[in-house]
């Protein structure tokens, strides 16, 4: 570390010191300049409304799953397929990622995943078939890879200085997006004459919106030259970022909080109604586990970014989880109102993981890998959770296994929260970062850390 006082733009976002939000621009990294106070609204406006598309293309599905089935004749295989792509194309599509931005610059790539997601969402419900379905709400998935992956880069890019409140309110803007989608399509597909294909391709509307603005952004971006910042070459770590320590703990601590979060959403109405809760209450529990985390979404990430370490705050949020999964093994229907609160605290782990994501790597050009590998991997990990608790509730008949495996995933995932906390970036794991040469030592009159 440095010594006090002597902090230089190279290591602008090295250390606690770095995460406050009172730093002047001078101490800003020339990797991420920060964008002249008058462009600043506009950049906002790009993130709260890419982030509000994050989501819609999988939660508004849901509710209209059985008229989609109904109308292209969809086997209930098919369908539960359907349930797993996301995860899938999250995965798979998030690794061009990085390869896309380097070469088109971020915000040129934000753009055109908005826009892939306004023609997949457009055109899927008219494909005329199941195959065709299934490929462009891949298209549109794809569109949302990209943004999950370059949405902390962007954040790391042009606002440096102010880490923590821009993830919270773009993490805030996703829950919004997640749970408008759920809790009005219905409303919306009825209100249009009760056409689910009007009702799904409405939300390609928000999508074009996002489009627009990004496409304004690039411009900008192009036109003041930072597509490619002065310190981007350099600062693209040479070593593979498999052998960042942080990294893996990352992508566990993602895949397990996705892991948790995909269950809860997919399995805890499930769990109530066999327990003597209405459909109708267990739909409402749900939406009530959703909204917990939109105001905590935008907290979170603040208070993350001013504490050291952010270990603690993993374990505090596991603590929740194990409380609302004890609560649904004793006494589902009992307390049922106190568990579902209790699980969505829980699962704000998720903008928790996207806050370190940002604080882990040193520069822009790191952030982008350390996002591609921890949300590819992650979304890989957390694929065959929702499939197994489904197996094990058919094999047992009952759902205190399933529970007992929810709560038990909870240990790994603190262990790897802690981990990825630390107060440290994959380039000093990597010895790749801006303060070593290229033999990997610390720069004169720099210690190592």
């Amino acid at each position: 570390m440095s010594s006090p006082g002597a902090v230089t733009p190279s290591t602008a976002d090295d250390g606690p010191t770095a995460r406050r939000e009172t730093l002047s621009p001078s101490r800003s990294s020339p990797a991420a300049p920060r964008p002249p106070a008058v462009r600043r609204p506009l950049l906002i406006a790009g993130l709260v409304v890419a982030a509000l598309n994050l989501r819609p293309a999988v939660t508004s599905l849901s509710p209209l799953l059985k008229e989609v089935r109904a109308g292209l004749g969809m086997s209930g295989a098919v369908a539960g397929l359907l349930t797993s792509v996301p995860t899938l194309c999250f995965a798979v599509f998030g690794l061009a990622a990085p390869r896309l931005a380097r070469r088109w610059g971020p915000a040129a790539v934000v753009g055109a995943g908005m826009a892939a997601i306004a023609v997949g969402l457009l055109l899927r419900p008219y494909a005329g078939g199941v195959p065709g379905f299934v490929a462009l709400s891949a298209l549109a998935l794809a569109g949302i890879a990209v943004g999950n992956v370059l949405m902390p880069v962007v954040v790391k890019r042009w606002f440096p200085d102010r880490i923590g409140p821009m993830t919270g309110l773009y993490s805030m803007a996703l829950a919004a997006g997640t749970t408008a989608a759920a809790a009005s399509t219905v409303p919306l597909t009825d209100a249009l004459g009760g056409a689910w294909r009007l009702g799904l391709a409405a939300w390609a509307l928000l999508a074009a919106a996002a489009a627009l603005v990004w496409a304004v952004l690039t411009v900008r971006e192009r036109g003041e030259g930072a597509v490619r910042t002065p310190g981007d070459a350099r600062d693209e770590p040479g070593a593979r970022i498999t052998r960042s320590p942080t990294a893996w703990a990352l992508a566990v601590y993602f895949g397990l909080q996705a892991t948790a979060a995909y269950i809860v959403m997919g399995w805890m109405p499930a769990i109530f109604r066999d327990a003597g809760v209405s459909a109708s209450t267990a739909g409402v529990l749900l939406a009530v586990t959703a909204l917990v985390g939109v105001p905590l979404a935008f907290v979170l990430p603040r208070l993350a970014a001013r504490l050291p370490r952010q270990g603690v705050l993993a374990v505090v949020l596991a603590a929740f989880g194990l409380t609302g999964y004890a609560g649904l093994w004793l006494a589902p229907a009992a307390g049922a109102w106190a568990w579902a609160l209790l699980l969505g605290v829980s699962t704000c782990a998720f903008p928790l993981a996207l806050t370190m994501i940002g604080m882990r790597a040193r520069t822009g050009a790191g952030v982008v890998r350390l996002s591609a590998f921890a949300q590819s991997a992650g979304y890989l990990l957390a694929i065959p959770g929702p499939l197994l608790v489904g197996w094990l509730n058919e094999s047992t008949g009952g759902w205190d296994a399933p529970i007992a495996l929810m709560a038990a995933l909870m240990v790994p995932q603190v262990v790897a929260g802690v981990l990825a906390g630390r107060d440290r970036t994959v380039e000093d794991e990597l010895g790749t970062g801006p303060d070593r040469t290229a033999e990997g030592e610390p720069r004169p009159g720099r210690p190592a850390r």
